[in-house]
C-alpha cells in the first residue's frame, strides 16, 4: 500500500463511520441528508465539537510556538497556560462564528458536492487552516515580540515567517492527527453516548 493510500484509507476511516444503535443504522459522513448525518449538526453539537478541536489544535500549536521562539524554559507556567488560554478563546471565537460557518461554503465553492469525500475533507479542512492560521499568527507575532522586543521594521517579514512555520505545521496536525482523533472522540463519547440514552 503506498503512503498515500495510507493517508486515504486513515483519513475515510475516521471521517466516514457507521454507528449501529437499537432503533437504526446511522450513516455519518459530510454531506448529511436522510442517509447520513453531518457531524456536528445542532449549536449544541458544533460548540462541543469546536471546543475539542481548539484545545487540541491550540495545546499543540502553542507548545510548537514556544520551541520555535525559544520560550521554552523563559516562561512560567502561569505565563504558558494564561497564553495558551488567551490563545485558545481567540480560536474558539474564530472557529465558532468565522471559519466554522464559513470553511464549508468556500469549500463548495472551489469543488462540488459530487467530488470525492477524501478531497470534499482536505478542502475543508484546508480553508480552516489557512484561516486560522492567517490570524492566529497575527497573535502569535504579538506574543514574539512581547518576549523579545519590539521591531517595526521587520513586523512584514516576521509575519510572513510565523504565517509560513504555522501553516506548515498547522495542515498535516490538522489533517493526520487532531481532525480524524477529535473526530473520532467526538462520535465515540458524545454522540454515541446521547443515542444510547
Amino acid at each position: 500500500m503506498s503512503c498515500f493510500s495510507a493517508i486515504k484509507t486513515h483519513i475515510l476511516t475516521m471521517f466516514t463511520k457507521c454507528s449501529l444503535t437499537k432503533k437504526n443504522v446511522r450513516i455519518y459522513n459530510l454531506e448529511g441528508g436522510e442517509e447520513g448525518r453531518q457531524l456536528p449538526t445542532t449549536k449544541k453539537e458544533s460548540i462541543q465539537f469546536g471546543i475539542m478541536m481548539c484545545f487540541g489544535m491550540v495545546l499543540v500549536m502553542t507548545i510548537y510556538n514556544f520551541y520555535l521562539n525559544g520560550i521554552i524554559g523563559n516562561i512560567t507556567i502561569v505565563g504558558a497556560i494564561l497564553e495558551f488560554v488567551l490563545a485558545f478563546i481567540i480560536a474558539f471565537v474564530l472557529d465558532l462564528f468565522v471559519f466554522g460557518p464559513n470553511a464549508k461554503k468556500i469549500a463548495f465553492k472551489i469543488i462540488n458536492k459530487q467530488t470525492s469525500k477524501i478531497w470534499i475533507v482536505l478542502t475543508i479542512s484546508t480553508c480552516m487552516v489557512i484561516g486560522m492560521a492567517f490570524f492566529m499568527s497575527i497573535y502569535g507575532l504579538l506574543v514574539t515580540n512581547f518576549h523579545h522586543g519590539w521591531d517595526v521594521y521587520s513586523i512584514l517579514t516576521d509575519y510572513v515567517s510565523i504565517f509560513s512555520n504555522n501553516i506548515l505545521f498547522a495542515w498535516p496536525l490538522q489533517i493526520l492527527i487532531i481532525g480524524p482523533l477529535v473526530r473520532y472522540i467526538f462520535e465515540t463519547f458524545m454522540v454515541n453516548r446521547e443515542t444510547s440514552i
